[in-house]
């Protein structure tokens, strides 16, 4: 045979359409055209009917804005959760929702109405409801098709959303409930205010940072004492907020904490002994310590300062301030910072108020929804506002007027501290006192109304039915019964719930699922009759929240009660009431007969609740909550969640900053499936990065993983099953590459019970890289390219190259679902979709794990060896090279020309020394195969392997 002969004609090379650029943002919304089109969702339903349920229930994002990156990590591993556990055969349905009520919806619209010069409260409210719904309804529409376009799965034709008349009447019979078993009542507490947005605020609407204030200290002159030598002397505090200062009605000192008195002129003050140090640093003038008649400093203890009584430095202002101040005993007076002594305004602190209850003293609630104080309110009426830095500064009003008194000893306008803020305005919010509707965290009796599960309610040992206990408690006992992701979730939800006061319900807001409650005026008494309560629910199920109105109270109360002798309560509801009633609404009405669990089924509605670390104080917890005052148990069975998305650099995402990543900007250059890897690839347990840099490590990442399916379909090309071989006949190789598969599945399985989805990527990718596409394929491209087709060896690696594939686009498809479909449709174009296959059945394969890590490593050490020869240009490919091994390496069967083809290289040789050992080799040029060998006479002409293959092809030919 001539040497100048080409034989590529007679090679098997690999043959796909299956291009090697994805062409993501171009190709993915073809294939979401398509699964609409086939409507791909009700087929995945209808393929898994009647197998076994599991339901995650879908926290709902706020319908407010396009999309950021936190919302694509969110749902993308919502997407992943449901779709592994459909490739595992369960029935996996999700059903989105949103968020539709509330105060960033309602600020939004101000503030277009603000531009026009428009004034909301000259607006009808069934008016500015109707804005507000169709504020919302745009941003649902738009947030669902960027979602849809993440290639996230679900009934997005129909979503939930709160602000669905159904939604609205289950959240108020929801209410209803409470209100039955004597769960509510009306308070008045301090709460979170934002004089801003006129309205309460739940822990989870505020937002922390960091302020200046102006620091004072401020005299109040000591009138009456069982310790003599304080009558004259004043007792000084300090605080960052002037403000509170006319609301002041008592001083709090600490039981345990020692006092002290000291002097500057002819002023003689009291004051932490341990904080006298940074007073003097405060207050102007020489100070010393007042001494007893034995020349010792007069020191005393805090309890011993009961029945002093102080007066307000403005006292002459009128009655109010001419009352006189008592001392009170607080055990959260501390001597961390400013006096030891702390001024007492129960309108407009927690502490502050409990303590003064607890002694009669009431609030005053002198300060407006507005942050101004009321018209009537002595020489202050009608100013503010009080979160204004110029009224509390050192020249304002405050300060001003306390210095002409003579009670400010210091002011300065330079204390940096966190302070909170409103997330949505981000105004300065305050504690203020008014009243509102709370459910008690401590109340005994929880869930004694006829409606009330027998499961949800404690016996005894003798069977008697004791009243059910306190939702603190059921709240915890459900806690214990949670599974948590990561586990550190419960200790961080558990101290929230121990420690958390009462839920305060109410807003004083327009948009919003009313608290509909009519209140008698004589009594007090809110009306809990169950025939009134149901002509409103049917009311609101008909017309919505817009039903709630004066016109239609006496319909409401029927003929029983007289409308002019009960209130109608105009608060709405708090946000976080409506989202913690989606598992009723939504999981429980049958409205979405995918989620109806089977007959019988006992327990909690949802398998995962999935959301953020910050949901601990958000939905995780009003979920709880109102699922254990209404039913007596959670309403999920599993917690998981993520934290945060940062920049590069590891900083907070903000605008101002410049530093956001948009999620639609990543899938407009790279599509979605990179951001979905990203997403599944970081530890999203803990913080985690996003940037240029990483997002290209990822398409990286990406094209590894898409050449390994291009080179599995080409090498598949014209498979048919007649070539298939048993495990049984095939090579060790192939059979420890089965193993191997055997081994990632068994991984990849734990990681989905686990929700560890970035060992799940990360098992993925390592295999298709290191077991594959760096050794099989490696190994075995001599094989498929110049076997013959009918050799057993070249017929088991297709086989395992075919076993491989249906296994690993399977694993493949939750995580790129986009490109597993090309994928799939690639080789089986009419075999339907991939996401409606299941899990695969790997075959059993048996092979000694330690046995081939041993020659992989050996099979490292010679690549390592042949690398310098190759950069000097000694041999060109590892195919020229001659290679000399430790014999006491080499497994025993394995033959010389075995060990040839595991390290594609010429000739192999066995050594005594324990060195690998490289030369360029003397052995001829295969013209077929390119190996060098013994059995080739000279370059160019044929080894006999290539000679046979050759022969056979010219004969049929």
């Amino acid at each position: 045979m001539s040497e100048e002969r080409d034989y590529r004609n007679t090679v098997f090379l690999p043959k796909t359409d299956f291009p090697m650029k994805a062409g993501l943002p171009q190709k993915e919304p073809g294939l979401l055209a398509r699964w609409q089109e086939i409507d791909l969702y009700r087929r995945i339903r209808e393929a898994r009917e009647g197998r076994e349920k599991f339901i995650l229930h879908d926290g709902p994002p706020y319908a407010n804005g396009d999309i950021h990156v936190g919302h694509a990590l969110n749902h993308v591993l919502k997407d992943m959760v449901v779709r592994t556990q459909s490739l595992l055969g369960k029935d996996a349905p999700y059903v989105p929702g949103w968020d539709c009520h509330g105060l960033p919806i309602e600020w939004k619209v101000e503030e277009e109405y603000r531009k026009k010069k428009k004034n909301k409260d000259e607006v009808p409210p069934e008016e500015f409801r109707a804005e507000c719904r169709a504020y919302a309804q745009k941003w649902v529409d738009t947030q669902r098709e960027q979602l849809k376009r993440l290639g996230i799965g679900g009934d997005w034709d129909n979503p939930y959303l709160t602000m669905d008349f159904a939604a609205e009447a289950t959240i108020v019979a929801e209410l209803m409930k409470f209100a039955r078993s004597g769960q509510l009542y009306r308070g008045a507490k301090p709460v979170m205010w934002s004089p801003v947005e006129k309205t309460a605020l739940a822990e989870a609407e505020v937002e922390y940072e960091d302020i200046t204030s102006t620091q004072i200290d401020v005299a109040f002159e000591i009138t009456e004492s069982p310790i003599p030598e304080l009558v004259g002397a004043y007792a000084v505090i300090w605080t960052t907020t002037p403000w509170t200062i006319p609301v002041n009605q008592a001083l709090a000192y600490g039981p345990e904490v020692f006092y002290l008195l000291a002097q500057s002129g002819e002023r003689r003050v009291l004051v932490a002994g341990d904080l006298y140090p940074s007073f003097t640093q405060r207050v102007s003038g020489e100070w010393s310590q007042v001494t007893d008649d034995a020349g010792q400093p007069i020191v005393v203890k805090g309890a011993d300062l009961a029945g002093t009584v102080a007066r307000h430095p403005m006292h002459d202002k009128g009655e109010f301030f001419a009352r006189p101040r008592p001392f009170l005993p607080g055990d959260f007076v501390t001597t961390e910072s400013g006096t030891g002594l702390v001024h007492m305004a129960p309108d407009h602190g927690e502490d502050d108020f409990d303590l003064c209850k607890a002694h009669g003293i009431e609030p005053v609630f002198a300060v407006e929804g507005d942050g101004k104080y009321r018209a009537d309110w002595a020489w202050l009426g009608g100013e503010g506002s009080v979160i204004n830095p110029k009224f509390n500064a050192p020249d304002g009003p405050i300060c001003s007027d306390l210095k002409s008194a003579g009670g400010l000893l210091a002011a300065s306008a330079d204390y940096r501290h966190s302070y909170p803020h409103s997330w949505r305005s981000k105004a300065k919010v305050i504690f203020r006192c008014t009243p509102q509707w709370f459910v008690p965290m401590d109340k005994h009796g929880v869930l004694e109304h006829e409606d009330t599960p027998a499961e949800a309610r404690w016996e005894n040992e003798g069977g008697s039915q004791e009243p059910s206990p306190s939702l603190r408690q059921l709240a915890m006992e459900a806690l214990g019964k949670t599974r948590f992701v990561p586990e550190k979730g419960r200790n961080r939800i558990g101290a929230m719930v121990e420690g958390r006061p009462d839920w305060v319900l109410s807003r004083q807001r327009a948009w919003g699922v009313p608290i509909t409650l009519f209140v008698e005026r004589k009594t007090g008494q809110y009306l809990a009759d169950p025939e009134v309560n149901a002509r409103i629910v049917a009311a609101v199920r008909e017309q919505g929240v817009d039903a709630w109105s004066d016109a239609r109270a006496q319909e409401y109360l029927g003929n029983a009660y007289k409308a002019e002798d009960y209130e109608r309560v105009t608060d709405i509801l708090d946000v976080w009431f409506d989202s913690g009633s989606t598992h009723a609404f939504v999981l429980e009405s049958g409205k979405w007969p995918d989620l109806k669990r089977p007959e019988g089924y006992q327990g909690p509605p949802a398998d995962l609740y999935l959301e953020g670390s910050d949901q601990h104080r958000g939905w995780f917890q009003s979920s709880l909550l109102e699922s254990c005052g209404t039913r007596g148990r959670a309403p999920y069975k599993a917690v998981l969640t993520h934290g945060f998305t940062m920049d590069a650099k590891g900083e907070k995402m903000s605008k101002s900053k410049g530093n956001t990543v948009s999620p639609l900007k990543v899938m407009e250059q790279y599509g979605a499936d990179i951001i979905r890897l990203w997403a599944l690839s970081v530890d999203y347990t803990e913080d985690h990065r996003i940037g240029d840099e990483i997002l290209k490590g990822v398409a990286d990442q990406y094209r590894k993983l898409r050449n390994t399916f291009r080179y599995m379909l080409g090498a598949l090309a014209g498979f048919e099953e007649a070539e298939r071989l048993p495990v049984a006949q095939m090579p060790e190789l192939e059979r420890y590459v089965l193993a191997l598969l055997g081994d990632l599945d068994a991984t990849l399985r734990k990681a989905v019970d686990d929700f560890d989805f970035s060992d799940y990527v990360r098992a993925l990718v390592d295999f298709c890289n290191e077991d594959l596409s760096a050794f099989f394929f490696d190994i075995r491209k001599d094989c498929l390219y110049c076997d013959a087709p009918s050799d057993p060896r070249r017929r088991a690696y297709r086989t395992v190259l075919d076993t491989l594939f249906h296994a690993l686009v399977r694993y493949a498809a939750p995580v790129l679902v986009f490109t597993s479909e090309e994928v799939w449709t690639t080789r089986c174009p009419e075999q339907g979709s991939v996401h409606l296959l299941e899990w695969p059945e790997v075959p059993q394969a048996e092979a000694d794990r330690s046995y081939w890590e041993g020659l992989r490593a050996l099979r490292e050490r010679v690549t390592e060896a042949i690398e310098p020869l190759r950069r000097e240009k000694t041999v060109r490919s590892s195919l020229e090279a001659e290679v000399t091994v430790p014999a006491a390496a080499v497994p025993a069967g394995w033959s010389d020309a075995d060990l040839a083809e595991l390290f594609i290289t010429g000739t192999v040789h066995r050594g005594q020394d324990e060195a690998v050992t490289v030369t360029p080799t003397d052995e001829h040029k295969c013209g077929r195969c390119w190996r060098h060998l013994p059995d080739v006479p000279q370059d160019g002409a044929l080894c006999g392997r290539c000679e046979s293959v050759v022969d056979a092809i010219e004969a049929e030919a």
